[in-house]
């Protein structure tokens, strides 16, 4: 099993990282919101203090938060994953935020030595607690086959559809 990190616990989050930790991986778990930390807790998951040490301690970071500016702030603010990822690490953005923003924010991982995936998913809240979320990605083909196995624990219409950006593309035009 993995140790993997997920940043922002609201209504589809929380249940997102509920199957990763269901299905027997470790989970580190942040949110701006600490009461939204405890149910996982609960079930097992470790509470970090910030997306920083989320980040420290995986080398699988998700996330999914509300637009793109929060994006920005988790990957890059102060105590944001940047701080403390080590190069070799993937981070799986599954928020829906501006594609154009995605490519610069794939752009500054990478020269950080970190891959990513842009993962937005459509299905609501329903479908986020039932694992039937479809997830539109988009990154390199061999980052998205080594998370594959992850999504399929949160989703059924999984789909590849380009490279970082595309995600967003394709959610936005769905």
């Amino acid at each position: 099993m993995a140790e993997l990190g997920f940043i922002g616990l609201g209504i589809m989050g929380k249940p997102m990282a509920g199957h990763l930790l269901k299905a027997g991986h470790k989970l580190y778990v942040y949110d701006i919101v600490p009461a939204s930390v405890s149910e996982l807790q609960n079930q097992g998951a470790v509470a970090c203090a910030s997306s920083k040490e989320v980040a420290e301690k995986v080398d699988t970071v998700f996330l999914i938060v509300p637009d793109t500016p929060d994006v920005d702030a988790a990957l890059f603010g102060k105590n944001g994953v940047a701080e403390g990822i080590k190069a070799g690490s993937i981070v799986v953005d599954m928020s829906s935020i501006s594609p154009i923003a995605t490519k610069e924010f794939a752009k500054k991982l990478k020269a950080l030595g970190v891959e990513m995936l842009d993962a937005p998913v459509s299905g609501g809240q329903v479908g986020a607690q039932n694992a039937t979320l479809s997830i539109m990605v988009g990154g390199p083909t061999a980052v998205f086959e080594k998370i594959k196995p992850y999504f399929e624990l949160m989703g059924k219409n999984i789909v590849l559809v380009g490279g970082n950006g595309d995600g967003q593309t394709c959610k936005v035009a769905n």
